[in-house]
């Protein structure tokens, strides 16, 4: 997401300085400010070249997020960790012209984070303080098996009723973020045993699963 000609701007090494008196760690610092740089890796290789190598984070989910009255919904990309990328223009607006291609293709392969209750409006470079899509976010992150490729849409209007919509469009409600691998491996089993079939999940309470069927 950031290119070869954002990166001198952003690394900012002084003109006048030589590879054995630049500041790595000043670079580093003034790197990690943005948003997309997760880590950094800088090697001086003689006789002249600074090597700076950058991790990025990626989308992990695109959040709707509405202004105060509601009256308006902005899409939001965050990344696993929690922190706020970028609001998200719409494709054909003239902001979107000034957006990395990558972005827009990355969007097309993630779920989306929708119905969350007003309670901040996100700051690019800032972690999540959200209690609804930090829920969402630690219940996707958990998930280790098939179920997590087949989540489109997680709705988080409730920490403890998070539901998720599967591609297939069964409802799934996870509930809050605890016991992740119990309730990953009962919806596994129910959605093998009723395969095309099954229409809604509950697994809130693990122990007190409930499901419909067609």
């Amino acid at each position: 997401h950031l290119t070869a000609a954002e990166m001198p701007t952003l690394a900012a090494v002084p003109e006048d300085t030589t590879l054995l008196r630049v500041d790595i760690d000043d670079i580093r610092d003034r790197l990690l400010t943005d948003a997309w740089v997760k880590d950094v890796t800088i090697q001086r290789v003689l006789p002249n070249t600074l090597e700076i190598t950058i991790t990025e984070r990626e989308i992990a989910a695109v959040v709707e997020i509405s202004n105060t009255d509601a009256s308006d919904i902005r899409r939001w990309a965050i990344s696993d960790d929690g922190m706020w990328l970028m609001p998200i223009p719409d494709r054909d607006s003239e902001a979107a012209k000034l957006v990395s291609e990558s972005i827009y293709a990355d969007i097309e392969h993630v779920l989306t984070i929708t119905d969350v209750p007003y309670s901040e409006q996100p700051d690019i470079g800032t972690y999540s303080n959200d209690a609804y899509v930090n829920c969402a976010l630690a219940i996707v992150n958990s998930l280790s098996t098939s179920l997590v490729d087949m989540i489109e849409v997680v709705v988080a209007n409730n920490t403890s009723s998070t539901t998720m919509v599967l591609d297939n469009g069964i409802e799934v409600v996870f509930g809050d973020d605890t016991d992740v691998r119990l309730k990953e491996q009962i919806c596994l089993q129910l959605l093998e045993k009723y395969e095309g079939k099954i229409v809604y999940i509950n697994v809130s309470v693990p122990e007190s699963t409930t499901y419909r069927t067609l």
